[in-house]
């Protein structure tokens, strides 16, 4: 790597606000294995996103306001025999459920690595967001379930007690929903518990609507109606983060990180001749992990070389753990993963 593209690389590093935690044993210097002719550049990376971080407060206002509208919710749902009321306090559950997943996500996520853990404990943040998306499409398949009971048997509902507790769980869950919209674009597990208050608050506007309709008209049927209605367009935006969380769950490359536009950066660096082993997959839903044999037939370049490489996947590719294999180029090294088995 030519002076001037390590001094770029360096004042890049430098305009971003991340953290570097030094371990011990994790060393930038190239081992000589006998038998092999090739050395082991390891890079290692580390930056924390402050969403994820910082949202201790977030996560237990959230939890406490929405136990409070659970809990008035599930009164005055029996009090004026609304099933969106009932619902919507079912609804408001899970989150509460989920919300306390995430926070404790995030929370071992912030643990350092251990002996039996050495990556530590991020990708328990990827295990919170699956699990928040499946209690949520859990609870609106509930919803749907007591909709359709209430439509075959309709029964009288008291609109203005309905629209009165649906305003308010409307304007707590809004309130909780902002909480989480800085953190919602940089972690999937922050997006979740937003998805997951910006659907109540959806749920609660169509219930107040719904307590509306029933005062002036009187028609109950709006009620059921109008759950079933909030509960498809909730799906609609879970998918997303179910499906995502899958992804990263399988180790599949994070949303957002270009595969092919690193492998073209790695083999433009000085003195690479062939990029192979490529592999890149997610520690938790905020840092990723990069591992790669570099082919430099003119051997192993040096620490600084290495450490500049790295740290410019850091920035670029949020990469928080970077493993980078010189090899000589005299025989394939390639791993297990990358042989296709016969077909017998």
């Amino acid at each position: 790597m030519s002076d001037d593209r390590k001094q770029r690389a360096a004042a890049e590093e430098h305009g971003h606000d991340h953290d570097h935690d030094a371990h011990a044993g994790h060393g930038h210097d190239g081992h000589a294995h006998a038998g092999h002719s090739h050395g082991h550049g390891h890079g290692h990376h580390h930056h924390h996103h402050a969403p994820a971080a910082g949202h201790g407060r977030a996560f237990a206002l959230a939890v406490a306001l929405n136990v409070v509208i659970v809990v008035v919710q599930a009164v005055y749902g029996v009090i004026a025999h609304s099933t969106a009321l009932l619902a919507d306090a079912g609804h408001n559950l899970s989150d509460v459920l989920g919300l306390l997943l995430a926070w404790g996500a995030i929370r071992l996520a912030a643990r350092r690595p251990s002996a039996r853990f050495t990556f530590g404990f991020g990708s328990s943040s990827i295990l919170a967001s699956l699990a928040n998306a499946t209690l949520l499409l859990i609870a609106c398949g509930a919803i749907i379930a007591e909709a359709i009971s209430r439509l075959m048997v309709p029964a009288p509902v008291a609109g203005l007690d309905v629209f009165v507790v649906a305003v308010v769980g409307m304007v707590v869950n809004g309130f909780s929903a902002w909480l989480f919209m800085r953190g919602s674009k940089d972690d999937l597990n922050v997006r979740g518990a937003f998805l997951h208050m910006a659907a109540d608050a959806g749920v609660s506007a169509a219930v107040a609507v719904s307590g509306l309709v029933i005062l002036f008209t009187g028609w109950n049927g709006i009620d059921p109606i109008m759950s079933i209605v909030v509960v498809l367009v909730i799906v609609y935006g879970t998918w997303g983060l179910l499906r995502e969380s899958v992804r990263l769950a399988l180790a599949a490359v994070p949303e957002g990180v270009d595969v092919e536009r690193i492998r073209v950066f790695l083999a433009q660096q000085e003195g690479v001749t062939d990029v192979h082993d490529l592999h890149v997959w997610a520690l938790s839903t905020t840092g990723n992990a990069l591992s790669a044999h570099l082919v430099m037939p003119g051997g192993h370049p040096g620490d600084a070389v290495l450490d500049g490489i790295v740290q410019a996947l850091g920035v670029r590719y949020s990469m928080k753990h970077v493993t980078l294999q010189v090899d000589m180029g005299t025989s394939q090294h390639r791993c297990s993963l990358d042989v296709v088995p016969h077909a017998h």
